[in-house]
């Protein structure tokens, strides 16, 4: 039997079947690489309990890693949403590794600022140089009104990603007031508090759309990706690869190094090849 993955408890599973069916499952050996939105085939071991014996091929698959680890997030997505807000204040660098990483895997961006209902001129001006190359910025607050959100994830799966503190769990209550009800369900069929740990949960919006709440994260590593591909995931470079002085140039201090000769010039912000270099520095 086939079914999709909605959560993910340590090593356990919750699978929906095509029935509705909530299935708790657990994998033959001791590691497993299930995540949140994979399509499985699964076998029954008992009736109310199911072994995952294949993931289906995946379309998309988030994911994060440093030099030790690497810690998968999500499977199957289509969109990937940045959830920033106004107090406490933000990581740019997140943002920008969130966005590599949606790169990485063709992935729609939205990111959204939350909480403005307080003063957010700081927090706006942060993102200008993420709206002026391109990507879709949506200020809201979640407390108040989310309507401008839900047709931007119509027909999507959408995973939402950020930082601890930034409103990720109000915005998805406010999307969905059955939110806190469908948690009370899976840590029904779960037998209570003894899954405490969630990796990933997915919502399901209508028919056509999905959403995947994530826990928060302080970091987002990218030691899966090369040099060239963490280049090719800040976008606005892209008419200036290939045309320094030196194959090899690092971007940093390199003569006739073309990001540099085009942030002197104004046609890329100083702070985004900053964050470049932070970010491929501690890949070193």
């Amino acid at each position: 039997m086939s079914g999709r993955v909605v959560a993910a408890f340590g090593r356990q599973y919750l699978v929906r079947m095509p029935d509705g069916v909530l299935l708790p499952c657990v994998t033959r050996g001791k590691k497993s690489d299930v995540v949140c939105g994979d399509m499985v085939e699964v076998q029954k071991s008992s009736s109310d309990q199911g072994v995952v014996e294949r993931i289906e091929k995946r379309t998309s698959l988030l994911h994060r890693s440093d030099a030790w680890r690497e810690k998968l997030i999500a499977a199957n997505v289509t969109q990937l949403v940045v959830v920033v807000a106004t107090e406490p204040s933000f990581s740019d660098e997140v943002v920008a590794r969130c966005l590599i990483a949606a790169f990485d895997q063709n992935l729609s961006v939205l990111i959204v600022l939350n909480k403005c209902d307080l003063p957010k001129d700081d927090a706006s001006a942060q993102l200008a140089p993420y709206r002026a190359i391109g990507y879709k910025v949506l200020e809201l607050s979640a407390v108040q009104d989310v309507s401008e959100l839900r047709p931007l994830l119509e027909g999507h799966t959408s995973v939402l990603v950020g930082q601890s503190g930034m409103g990720k769990s109000t915005l998805i209550n406010a999307l969905l007031p059955d939110a806190l009800a469908a948690t009370r369900e899976i840590s029904t069929v779960l037998d209570s508090g003894k899954h405490t740990t969630t990796h990933a949960k997915l919502y399901t919006l209508n028919e056509n759309s999905s959403l995947i709440d994530c826990p928060g994260v302080q970091a987002f590593g990218l030691h899966h990706l090369t040099l060239g591909r963490i280049e090719q995931g800040f976008i606005e470079f892209a008419p200036y690869l290939g045309l320094c002085r030196f194959r090899d140039c690092l971007h940093l201090h390199e003569p006739g190094c073309a990001l540099i000769d085009a942030v002197a010039k104004g046609k890329i912000n100083p702070r985004r090849l900053e964050l470049f270099q932070q970010i491929t520095a501690s890949k070193a």
